[in-house]
């Protein structure tokens, strides 16, 4: 984990439990002796990241609809907080003065939630889903803190990416991306159904199932994430002076070499970030384009 990652000595459920009274109903002392929480339920783990999000960023409130992604906030704060270093390095200003865009801001809006509160960026966070666009919004519209920082765009057309949200007078210091990573639903539902069995054997199938959430965008696209970030980055090409860097996450460690190639093409320099949580490991992929 980064090491300025607020999160890096776990959780004060205590401290979280008062921030967010919901969340003392999902907790319970393990064979270990130690206060957690059920990670294969899906309603605990939306009241500890709701309890988070008061807590530690202080916001008045925070929902997400039902069958939608609630991403771990520690993972996602790394992101942040190497992009926040890339950032550091390389412009002279304030970071309120930086600019950044979420692609898959998700119903969620994490991202753009944590960029704004840990750095006071200013973040506009993009989705094709609708109702997505809708529950962000509304996310944002609901804390004061958040309503100068954030902007909610929809992308109408799947097959873009950037056009029609990068509009003709923006400038973004940088982009983002966790992308679809599975390349049907099919496998989407495997892996992660296999993901929660693991995070608790006891239970039935039937529980199990119950606390399997995510939109089918969300999870995959056809091609799943080698398709999703070559074509991400063909078409970053067209907006290559209004966009200091592109960054995306690569879940995969094989598609890297791909992604070179690909970048050579497009002569863009690249660079990559490896980032370990736990037994987790994935890689930070940056590239810009050099002055003509």
């Amino acid at each position: 984990m980064h090491p300025k990652n607020p999160h890096i000595n776990g959780y004060d459920l205590p401290a979280l439990t008062i921030a967010n009274p919901e969340l003392k109903h999902h907790t319970f002392i393990n064979k270990f002796n130690t206060s957690t929480i059920d990670f294969s339920d899906n309603v605990a783990v939306f009241e500890l990241n709701k309890a988070l999000l008061l807590h530690h960023y202080k916001l008045e409130d925070y929902t997400i609809p039902e069958n939608y992604l609630c991403p771990a906030i520690p993972g996602r704060v790394d992101y942040l907080l190497y992009i926040n270093d890339l950032l550091e390095n390389v412009y002279d200003k304030q970071p309120s003065q930086l600019k950044g865009l979420d692609i898959g801001v998700g119903a969620n809006c994490i991202y753009p939630i944590l960029g704004a509160c840990l750095f006071e960026w200013y973040m506009v966070g993009a989705d094709i889903d609708s109702k997505a666009v809708e529950a962000a919004t509304q996310n944002v519209k609901t804390n004061e803190t958040l309503k100068q920082h954030i902007e909610i765009r929809h992308q109408k057309t799947n097959a873009h990416i950037f056009e029609g949200i990068i509009l003709k007078d923006d400038y973004f210091h940088f982009t983002m991306c966790n992308p679809p990573f599975y390349a049907s639903e099919e496998e989407a539902n495997k892996v992660a159904f296999q993901k929660i069995k693991n995070l608790n054997p006891d239970k039935t199938i039937a529980e199990l199932k119950r606390n399997f959430n995510g939109q089918s965008n969300e999870l995959w696209c056809n091609g799943g994430e080698a398709l999703f970030i070559k074509r991400m980055m063909k078409q970053s090409t067209s907006y290559k002076t209004q966009v200091g860097v592109f960054t995306t996450l690569v879940s995969r460690k094989e598609h890297l070499n791909t992604f070179y190639k690909q970048l050579h093409k497009l002569k863009a320099t690249h660079q990559t970030i490896k980032m370990t949580q736990g037994n987790k490991i994935s890689h930070l992929l940056m590239w810009h384009f050099n002055e003509s």
